[in-house]
């Protein structure tokens, strides 16, 4: 497996601590950016490992802004993307578990770098559940993705 990685300026440090961890528990990893704290906008980050971790079959990826939600919000643009934002390890488990998310997003400045690591190794090591119920919620959530271009433009009840 390898895990696409990426984060803004507000996630870079968290970022680097990630990437050492990933290290030690020989997980390969692509970085995509960013390299610096200088500002950059993180929808642009979010992009290029959403797309990585959607065209890869059985992909994860991890994402870290300043608190994890923009990150999140782009990265479920993407189609076949569930990311989750995860502040617990029970969390992370169950995003897991349940909604077989491939993305984990992260606080750069919300997240001590201990409950990060836990999360992250949860996230990583859960699988997910494979009952017929949880694929098909998950179906149902990709659905909307194709749908919701016609149900945004014809739904004119809005």
């Amino acid at each position: 497996m390898t895990v696409a990685i990426g984060s803004d300026h507000a996630g870079y440090d968290l970022k680097g601590k990630i990437r050492d961890f990933l290290d030690k528990l020989n997980i390969q990893y692509k970085d995509y950016g960013t390299n610096s704290t200088e500002p950059i906008d993180y929808p642009d980050i979010a992009v290029m490992v959403g797309r990585a971790v959607s065209h890869s079959k059985d992909g994860k990826g991890i994402l870290i802004c300043g608190t994890g939600i923009g990150m999140s919000i782009v990265a479920n643009k993407i189609p076949g993307i569930r990311a989750a934002l995860c502040t617990s390890e029970e969390l992370a488990k169950m995003s897991r578990r349940h909604n077989n998310a491939n993305i984990l997003t992260l606080g750069g400045q919300t997240t001590k770098e201990a409950l990060a690591k836990k999360i992250v190794r949860t996230f990583l090591e859960t699988p997910s559940d494979s009952g017929n119920r949880h694929k098909r919620r998950i179906k149902k959530i990709h659905d909307l993705t194709r749908l919701s271009k016609n149900i945004l433009f014809t739904n004119s009840s809005c």
